[in-house]
């Protein structure tokens, strides 16, 4: 291995090291953003974190029908679902920006 190469090897490595450092840190801005999402036209409300958890749940008190328990039921489950999805899909894009799209738990070494 020629010296020039090794030098090229040194570089990558600290690149590699860098773009951890910044992964790490969009992970730890992620686990602080949240998303909302709604249900029943705005009746249902949930906010998600990035760390997939449900934080707030908002439900209109002219949702709560007593006759109609499965109708409220199904309202939360689909605020939730969609919050989830969109908790999921802020995280990827944020990882995406420090990644350029980079599949990075596919790396060796990287993620672990």
């Amino acid at each position: 291995m020629s010296f020039g190469s090794m030098g090229d090897m040194n570089k990558m490595m600290k690149q590699i090291q860098k773009m951890q450092q910044q992964v790490e840190e969009t992970q730890q801005e992620i686990q602080g953003k949240t998303v909302e999402a709604s249900a029943g036209g705005g009746v249902v409300r949930a906010t998600v974190s990035g760390g997939l958890e449900l934080v707030e749940l908002e439900i209109d008190p002219d949702a709560v029908d007593p006759e109609d328990i499965d109708m409220l039921r199904d309202l939360v489950i689909a605020a939730v679902n969609e919050g989830l999805r969109s908790a999921q899909e802020m995280a990827q894009e944020e990882m995406a920006k420090v990644t350029g799209g980079l599949d990075l738990p596919n790396i060796p070494g990287l993620m672990d």
